[in-house]
């Protein structure tokens, strides 16, 4: 299987006034061709950047880069015509019909009218867009209109495709058929390349996928692999947030203790064999008379694996 992504040491700096703001730091990373792969981060984690550097939006800083076979450097125009991007804000043209504007997307690709118009039809059946395909875009829903936007980046059979934050701000019903859209791409022979913020989707989603933070990749892998990585259980403790420390303190000497994490108004706590350490916290917590508001027991998630990595929760970064 061949690699559809190649990157080494690829970095991006901006100026802000007299500072150099470094975005993207020494980002190494490959994706094989067939693959759905993943950025997961917080929002300002580098993940959008990267991504417009390899859609030749932006030009690195620094580093190498191969894309869809060819050189991101010396070959750009190859590099664009054997990739589709979508970005975050779309890019349809709101007082355009769809068709009008896939038609539009496909003539800028170089088809004649006829072929354009059929490559429409085609995307239409395929993303399920006939209800509204010949309504201006500016009517359209949320997630018609992301619809749109996948269709508008496959019009040219792109053999990668990226996706920038694809669900955000959708709601959940059109988030899950969104999901199913891009599966169907994949099944279809498309890479695909998503960042992410959402630790469901990229669970969901992703053959393999990097976690990124602070413009730089700090662990990445299979979701199955990545949460492995987090050995036992997670218990978690709701307590009033001035008790925390207390809490770590009774906490902090225990043998079967690995680890201990404030997360909010709570203490998460790694164990082996959590089913059978968690009366002994309750007991010890009730001895000294530390009141616990609630308590949950579960495996590892990749936000777990995201407060490993970089001593914070996903959820609250993002």
């Amino acid at each position: 299987m061949s690699l559809m992504i190649e990157t080494k040491a690829l970095t991006k700096t901006f100026k802000s006034g007299k500072q150099t703001v470094e975005a993207v730091r020494g980002v190494e990373l490959s994706v094989q061709q067939g693959e759905i792969y993943g950025f997961l981060g917080p929002n300002g984690a580098g993940k959008s950047t990267t991504m417009r550097m390899l859609a030749t939006l932006l030009p690195p800083s620094g580093g190498t880069a191969r894309v869809a076979g060819h050189d991101l450097g010396r070959e750009p125009a190859l590099v664009r015509k054997n990739i589709g991007y979508v970005a975050q804000a779309g890019g349809s043209e709101p007082v355009m019909t769809g068709r009008e504007n896939l038609i539009l997307q496909g003539r800028l690709f170089g088809m004649d009218k006829a072929t354009a118009a059929k490559r429409a039809a085609e995307l239409t059946d395929a993303l399920e867009m006939g209800s509204f395909i010949d309504r201006t875009v500016k009517t359209y829903s949320g997630g018609q209109r992301r619809r749109m936007d996948l269709a508008l980046g496959m019009i040219h059979r792109p053999a990668l495709l990226f996706l920038d934050e694809p669900t955000t701000g959708l709601d959940p019903q059109s988030r899950y058929h969104l999901w199913d859209e891009i599966r169907k791409l994949h099944a279809a022979g498309t890479t695909v390349f998503l960042t992410t913020h959402y630790l469901d989707e990229a669970d969901a989603l992703c053959h393999r996928l990097a976690i990124m933070d602070h413009g730089k990749i700090v662990s990445e892998g299979t979701p199955a692999s990545l949460k492995q990585q987090v050995a036992g259980d997670v218990i978690t403790l709701g307590m009033s947030g001035e008790l925390l420390m207390k809490g770590e303190t009774v906490l902090r000497n225990q043998p079967f203790v690995r680890e201990i994490h404030h997360r909010d108004d709570a203490l998460q706590i790694y164990v082996e064999r959590g089913e059978e350490v968690l009366p002994n916290i309750m007991r010890l917590f009730d001895s000294a008379a530390l009141p616990i508001q609630t308590v949950a027991l579960a495996r590892p998630s990749l936000d777990d694996v995201f407060m490993r990595m970089t001593g914070r929760s996903l959820r609250e970064s993002a």
